[in-house]
């Protein structure tokens, strides 16, 4: 099948920096993904309740909440689109804490096609086998 024919996930990208953004949202538009940004984890949860396909991209560090808090609250909202943390030094404890949520880190700075490659890995592995 023509890989254009195919629907691409949308891509929920959360990072404060505008530039981390904006760089992200640049990237993934060449990759054909279809991308929303937020500036918070706050921001998002504001939004109406993300729906499949999609991923979603967390910075860690974030005024407010975190990226894994926020994870958190949309898997209370029975919100299960695959995510990828991203982050600069991850110690053990945010190790062992994405593992229980089942979430991927990737660890800035995303270099080439690591961040395109690890959303697709993701939204493949969460989709139902047809």
């Amino acid at each position: 099948m023509d890989q254009r024919t195919i629907r691409q996930p949308l891509v929920y990208v959360v990072d404060d920096d505008a530039a981390v953004r904006q760089a992200l949202e640049f990237a993934l538009d060449l990759e054909g993904f279809s991308v929303e940004t937020f500036e918070s984890g706050e921001a998002l949860l504001l939004r109406d309740t993300p729906a499949g396909p999609g991923c979603l991209v967390l910075d860690e560090r974030l005024p407010g909440i975190s990226g894994l808090d926020t994870l958190r609250q949309l898997r209370a909202r029975a919100v299960d689109l695959p995510a990828i943390l991203i982050t600069t030094h991850p110690g053990p404890v945010l190790r062992a804490a994405a593992q229980r949520a089942g979430v991927r880190i990737l660890e800035k700075p995303l270099l080439g096609e690591t961040l395109a490659v690890a959303i697709y890995e993701a939204v493949s592995s969460s989709e139902p086998n047809t």
